[in-house]
């Protein structure tokens, strides 16, 4: 009996064996195939067997007799990874351009197999990338300072990044990359190479211990190949001047300080480790920020580029005895790229450079003015330009995934910016790579690239070509929409109309209404009520308006015009609130209509969260806004009934506030992924604090209890004072350095040893302190550097002049405010916001901002950059400096509204 039944199941094994598959198939590959085109090959050959396809894979020599035989095959002729795929019965063959363009005819083959089940018949298709370079990028950064460190410097460690160190999420992120088409990954560090390379004149450099330092090479050496085999460029980002804390310490230097000179021993450092990193990775790129921790207008910029970094890049070469340049890539943040290449390329050819999309936000698909043309003027050098969709602020932490949005952001980059490249950050979370904000029960977390698959699958579809009919991507995005949660083509669409209409919401309220396109600014926690009123008190970054969105109108433009009846222009505030109304109620409304789904549960539930936040959001800020342009009219009109009309906007704006914290409480860890003392808008957060919609809901009830308090006292009494000031205490301070004369502030003082100019008028608290009386000439050659000693805490109230300018013009006279758009230490001190707007008036100058530098006791040193500015004074350290706009110009007193809300 036993025997019978061994009997019948072999007999059983091979009937079953014999059964007719789908056929056999032989993949040819060269026999000098690079991994790279093996790689493609074994794609290929999985996808065949999992529709149930025989495959061999063979030199080419060795050619089945039957069966379908695909031939992989070169012609350099073609364009740069293109690719053609000709099939003839069974004969079929893929010729590539190059390496990675074979291994693009494999995966294109492969998705005709997975869409139709079976190899094609007849078939003549090609294809081939319109952009050269398609990137996304991972930052090796952290939510917060690391202990005894600053901003970007965040050493190679598994304590502090775990996830480095997970080979098997790191294929994860490759297979994804090549999947999409995608072919560069950018690593972002401050100070990559004192985890990566030791120097013979530099032992004490290195960052990290041993073990440490040989995982990290096993680690570099693991992706780096991995990469390359799914035709993946790995670029290594750094900033300038950042050097390692063990060098620092040993030096007695900090390891960033933006105003000081370039030193010897940090040039001969910075070169020799750049040398060792392309001797040791000569295949990764190097990408270099010259701006943030070092000045980046002028020389200093020019003078590390080409007598620093690209000498340690000749050095490695050297070191190897190759002569092919390894890539470098510029990017052009706070630096004047066109000069520094203008000096460059006649030294090193194989450049790049790099520049910002939307700055560091989504908000306009065309950007224009002198934006889009330093875009222009870098992609007209003869090097290839990227354009960088970069950390999207006000975007995060919602899902946003707008095919159409998207498309017309790459069309925009093609057509207006003249760009070849995309270099494109996460969605939301860059500084919490791998995960997403989302909390899910039980502390499990999202993977980013799960998430967010429609943002990286949609840029890289319109990377690789732009032009797509518009009623064939609703079909395409629709079918995977509907294959997502299984629901078909038609309920897919709905879950298309939703991601579209809330992928307007956030871009039409920053355009609009932000005070900037940088991360100091979390869209999706809210603006205080001074903030929509008077922008300029808190450091508007004008080319937000000028060249990162539509022509139109900003709210204090828009009252003023209203009040004296000219005509609006463009796009308005009140257009934008109707509008992202409207997208709110779509979005919810279109995921109402789908019902159940049978796949993806938890994740569809999110997205209708997701909707019902920005619906919520895009209320808030409407029903905001509107009370704001009533208040600005009271301005004008002096009429109570303005203020009472606000009331109930201001209201419903607070109460729209309190459902976004419902529908994100248990829902969000956190708003945004930058939790450092950097972001300010709509509060300062510092040390994780105000990163939940929770937490931002007090202040705003606050400036709604003293708003209705302001208003009744205003009924009581009319000429209720609106701002009161107390003169500041002035401090003792001893010189250290050699003698500076002083001036008492007040009207007529003249601030400046060597002119002529004077004081007019100025805000009282101001009113005789002693600043110091600097020379104009001497700040515009050699910048400021005072030191000082001082046995209390002091702040030094210092007056930075704000010209009219166009963005990006090079102003030759006036030292710029603080500004974290372009220096990210710009707050260390404290001095980054504004304490009082419009604070002074000198006939013929520009207007005049105070900022507050705060200095703990003992030996310090002012240092400020080239450029004028006046000195005000020394103030003590426990006196409160009061925020606000004196509202002093030239043509007289200004009234500010801002103190109904303070």
């Amino acid at each position: 009996m036993r025997g019978g039944v061994t009997i019948f199941l072999l007999a059983l094994a091979i009937k079953l064996y014999a059964l007719p598959g789908k056929g056999s198939v032989t993949i040819g590959v060269p026999s000098a195939a690079t991994e790279r085109v093996k790689y493609g090959a074994d794609q290929l050959k999985n996808t065949l067997i999992a529709a149930g396809y025989t495959v061999h894979v063979n030199p080419a020599s060795m050619k089945q007799a039957n069966g379908t035989y695909i031939g992989l095959h070169s012609d350099a002729g073609g364009k740069k990874e293109s690719f053609s795929i000709e099939a003839r019965g069974v004969e079929i063959t893929i010729t590539g351009a190059d390496a990675t363009g074979i291994l693009y005819g494999c995966l294109a083959l492969a998705d005709k197999v997975k869409e139709s089940g079976e190899l094609p018949k007849a078939l003549s298709f090609s294809d081939a990338p319109e952009m050269v370079l398609r990137g996304a990028c991972i930052g090796i950064q952290k939510p917060y300072y690391l202990p005894g460190h600053n901003v970007y410097e965040y050493p190679y460690t598994p304590q502090t990044f775990p996830w480095l160190y997970d080979k098997k999420l790191w294929i994860q992120v490759l297979d994804s990359m090549v999947y999409n088409r995608m072919n560069s990954l950018y690593l972002w560090n401050g100070h990559p190479f004192a985890s990566l390379v030791k120097l013979k004149d530099y032992p004490y450099a290195v960052e990290v211990d041993e073990a440490t330092f040989k995982k990290n090479e096993e680690m570099y050496r693991f992706l780096t190949t991995e990469a390359d085999k799914r035709g993946i460029w790995v670029i290594q980002m750094f900033y300038n001047i950042i050097v390692s804390k063990p060098f620092a310490e040993k030096n007695h230097l900090k390891t960033q300080e933006r105003e000081r000179p370039i030193i010897p021993v940090i040039a001969d450092y910075t070169r020799k480790s750049i040398a060792a990193f392309v001797e040791k990775y000569p295949n990764v790129g190097l990408m270099v920020c010259l701006g943030e921790a070092m000045e980046g207008i002028g020389n200093d910029d020019i003078e590390w580029f080409t007598k620093t970094i690209i000498p340690g890049v000749r050095d490695g070469m050297k070191t190897l005895g190759i002569t092919e340049e390894p890539p470098i890539v510029l990017r052009a943040h706070d630096t004047d790229a066109p000069a520094v290449m203008k000096a460059a390329l006649p030294l090193y050819k194989n450049l790049y450079t790099e520049a910002k999309f939307n700055g560091e936000a989504l908000t306009v698909p065309r950007p224009r003015g002198t934006w889009a043309q330093l875009h222009q003027t870098l992609s007209q050098l003869g090097s290839m330009h990227i354009a960088n969709v970069h950390i999207l602020a006000n975007l995060e932490p919602f899902r946003y995934g707008s095919p159409d949005f998207i498309q017309q952001s790459v069309l925009g980059m093609n057509e207006v910016l003249g760009a070849h490249g995309l270099h494109l950050y996460p969605e939301s979370s860059y500084w919490d790579w791998p995960y997403s904000a989302d909390s899910i029960r039980g502390g499990e977390r999202l993977l980013q690239i799960e998430r967010d698959w429609i943002w990286y699958k949609a840029w890289s579809r319109y990377a690789w070509r732009s032009k797509r009919n518009r009623q064939e991507e609703i079909g395409f995005w629709s079918e995977r929409m509907g294959d997502q949660f299984g629901i078909g083509k038609e309920k897919g669409a709905a879950v298309l109309q939703a991601y579209e209409a809330m992928g307007e919401i956030a871009p039409k309220l920053l355009r609009r209404f932000g005070i900037t396109d940088g991360n100091r600014q979390t869209l999706t926690l809210g603006m205080l009520m001074t903030q929509l009123i008077n922008p300029y008190r808190y450091g508007l970054f004008t080319l937000l308006y000028d060249g990162e969105s539509p022509e139109g109108e900003m709210l204090i433009d828009y009252a003023d015009k209203e009040w004296k009846g000219n005509a609006h222009h463009g796009e308005t505030p009140v257009q934008i609130a109707r509008e992202v109304r409207a997208h709110g109620d779509a979005a919810v409304a279109a995921l109402k209509t789908i019902g159940n789904v049978s796949k993806n549960k938890e994740e569809f539930a999110r997205i209708e969260n997701d909707a019902a936040c920005y619906r919520a959001l895009a209320y808030h800020y409407a029903a905001k806004t509107e009370a704001a342009l009533l208040v600005l009219r009271y301005k004008y009109s002096d009429d109570i009934k303005d203020l009472e009309k606000a009331l109930p906007l201001l209201k419903e704006s607070v109460d729209w506030y309190k459902k976004l914290v419902s529908l994100t409480e248990g829902t969000y860890l956190y708003a945004n992924s930058m939790q450092t003392q950097q972001r300010k808008i709509p509060i300062r957060g510092v040390d994780g604090t105000f990163k939940t919609w929770k937490e931002v809901l007090v202040p705003f009830e606050k400036e709604l209890t003293v708003f209705q308090h302001k208003l009744d006292s205003l009924k009581s009494n009319p000429k209720v004072n609106a701002v009161k000031t107390r003169p500041y205490i002035a401090a003792k301070i001893m010189n250290k350095d050699k003698p500076v004369a002083r001036f008492f502030v007040d009207s007529l003082a003249q601030p400046f040893s060597d002119t002529t100019l004077s004081i007019r008028s100025l805000a009282p608290e101001l009113k005789g302190l002693k600043g110091l009386k600097l020379s104009y000439k001497a700040q515009l050659q050699q910048g400021t550097f005072y030191t000082f000693s001082n046995t209390r805490p002091v702040k030094v109230l210092v007056g930075f002049f704000q010209p009219q300018k166009s963005a990006f013009a090079k102003d030759t006279f006036f030292l710029k405010a603080p500004e974290l758009e372009t220096n990210a230490l710009a707050n260390d001190y404290g001095q980054a916001e504004t304490r009082i707007a419009n604070a002074l008036v000198i006939p013929g100058m520009p207007q005049l901002n105070v900022h507050m530098y705060e200095f703990k006791p003992g030996i310090n040193t002012l240092k400020l950059e080239k450029g004028v500015a006046i000195v005000l004074g020394f103030i003590e350290g426990s006196q409160p400096v009061k925020v606000y706009d004196a509202g002093l110009y030239e043509s007289g007193n200004k009234k500010q509204v801002d103190w109904l809300f303070e």
